[in-house]
């Protein structure tokens, strides 16, 4: 007789169980994002660290332009041997990855004028967009990963 009630106490858990709904809250966009996920004012998530002598920093990107599946806009960072670099960049989404070039010119007290050409596949997130990136400049190679989120 406990068998049979523990049977049928079992049985109704499971039943009610399944009337019971759950919430999958995910972080990233769906794989339909649209371009308007890209418009906005982007800037490094950290922005006062030194680069290394083959990386750059504090990244800024302000779309102002778009079509249905690229934007693009100013640009600006920080690359190895204090170069300050701006420019434009413009990236096209396809599902959540992100295309995209940077050409810009740099310069220093020492250094007048220095061309600056970065590009990479980035991956959307929901305020963030999280950027590898290679590219060249007057004074080497340069290549990392950098954390952008929506201002």
């Amino acid at each position: 007789m406990k068998n049979y009630i523990f049977a049928c106490v079992l049985a109704l858990g499971v039943c009610a169980s399944a009337c019971v709904g759950y919430e999958n809250k995910t972080t990233a966009p769906s794989a339909a994002a649209t371009v308007d996920a890209l418009v906005g004012n982007w800037a490094s998530a950290s922005t006062n660290i030194i680069p290394s002598p083959s990386s750059c920093t504090d990244f800024k990107w302000n779309p102002t332009q778009q079509t249905a599946t690229s934007a693009m806009g100013s640009f600006s960072a920080t690359c190895a041997g204090g170069l300050k670099v701006s420019g434009t960049a413009a990236g096209a989404l396809t599902g959540t990855t992100v295309t995209w070039t940077a050409n810009a010119i740099a310069s220093t007290p020492e250094i007048a004028s220095c061309n600056v050409a970065l590009s990479g596949t980035a991956e959307l997130g929901v305020n963030s967009i999280r950027v590898p990136y290679t590219g060249t400049t007057c004074l080497g190679p340069v290549s990392g990963v950098e954390v952008l989120n929506k201002k």
